[in-house]
């Protein structure tokens, strides 16, 4: 085995990443000038269909499946196009990560999910609970979502199906991390219906784009590997959310693979679900 050393001083090589290789470089701003659309509601979100935007469009369809008037414009932005770079899109996060929620109506730009679904639900008064205790529980398991997922997308998630080459140190690394957080949920879940206890919160909107993903076998094609079936709770858990319709409309927007009618590549409206689909919209030569 080839033993790296690490130089003096680290440079930026192009050519290596793996998969995502293109759209990562070592400085921030903006790489060329465009304004982002702006549709008719007050919310517009920017975003794609990862476990990271999943958990926004998921948030904003349970909001107006309770009654919220929080109607919302979904824009897609292309990743591996370099569309998070664009001069509009670092206005709104600096970062150039989706997703990013504008929320014309108070003037206020959020990015990083997490903070998105705190903002929505202060706004709306929803899926987080008043009681400090309830709400500190549901905090709780949302910021721990949001330190552990990098573990698992960046870095098992990387390692295991990404990257150009498969190492031995970085799998195992990161699949007893994985395994370990499963570990975590699972014993959390053994003891409460849901995360933050016996109501459906944010911190479940969060985490089971992830997680629960994994565990049903929709991330990384790590199922087997990483022996998902043992962690019982975690597979009843997920099994709830995912039957939750609002759920299954929300992981269907900004998303651009996968079966052409389970595609919602903008929503504007919610009868979107039903005319706007990829199937139905798609030119003829993407047929």
């Amino acid at each position: 085995m080839t033993t790296y050393t690490p130089p003096k001083v680290w440079t930026w090589d192009a050519e290596s990443g793996g998969k995502f290789a293109n759209i990562n470089r070592p400085i921030a701003g903006p790489t060329h000038d465009k304004d982002l659309p702006v549709g008719k509601h007050p919310l517009q979100l920017y975003s794609l269909a990862t476990p990271n935007g999943v958990k926004v469009t998921v948030m904003l369809e349970e909001l107006l499946a309770a009654g919220h008037d929080a109607e919302y414009d979904a824009w897609l932005i292309n990743i591996q196009e370099g569309d998070q770079f664009s001069s509009g899109f670092v206005d709104v996060n600096p970062n150039s990560k989706i997703p990013a929620l504008m929320d014309h109506g108070a003037g206020a730009r959020v990015f990083e999910s997490g903070a998105i679904l705190l903002y929505l639900a202060e706004k709306f008064g929803a899926f987080l609970p008043t009681d400090l205790k309830a709400r500190t529980e549901t905090l709780n398991w949302l910021f721990w979502l949001q330190g552990s997922a990098p573990y698992l997308g960046g870095g098992f998630g990387h390692f295991y199906a990404y990257a150009p080459e498969k190492f031995e140190y970085p799998i195992n690394r990161f699949a007893m991390e994985a395994k370990r957080q499963l570990d975590v949920l699972d014993r959390r879940l053994a003891e409460a219906e849901y995360l933050g206890g016996a109501d459906y919160t944010i911190a479940d909107m969060a985490t089971a784009p992830w997680y629960g993903a994994l565990v049903k076998g929709l991330v990384y094609d790590a199922a087997e590997f990483l022996d998902v079936g043992s962690y019982k709770n975690v597979n009843r858990w997920a099994d709830a959310i995912y039957d939750r319709p609002a759920f299954q409309r929300g992981k269907m927007v900004n998303r651009a693979w996968g079966e052409d009618s389970e595609q919602l590549r903008e929503r504007h409206d919610a009868d979107d679900f039903e005319t706007q689909t990829w199937d139905k919209i798609k030119p003829e030569d993407d047929a």
